[in-house]
């Protein structure tokens, strides 16, 4: 990973830390919890994925022409659904597949 990437990506945990930090409804409910009695100790763990994204050659059909048979029509993208899987979420069409199969 070059420096300037790894630059923007400290930028970015950054501009998440200062966010969280900033928030006037996390602030709240902060209070909220201490005027319950209890301390509050807050630690986010961000998870950032990087995918190179590759130029389509000239005359190259778009995406929305290219969908898989995999990926369920509508609002998802492979990346959706990458992602959804990674938190273990299926979308039902996808278990009533997995079901038939």
């Amino acid at each position: 990973m070059n420096k300037k990437l790894r630059n923007l990506i400290q930028q970015l945990g950054e501009a998440i830390h200062e966010t969280v930090s900033e928030s006037e409804h996390v602030a709240g409910v902060v209070k909220d919890i201490r005027n319950q009695g209890f301390d509050v100790m807050l630690m986010l763990e961000a998870t950032i994925g990087l995918n190179e994204v590759e130029e389509e050659p000239a005359g190259a059909p778009a995406l929305a022409d290219e969908v898989p048979e995999t990926v369920p029509q509508g609002p998802f993208t492979s990346q959706d659904m990458n992602f959804l899987k990674s938190l273990r979420i299926s979308l039902a069409e996808e278990a009533d597949k997995a079901d038939a199969a």
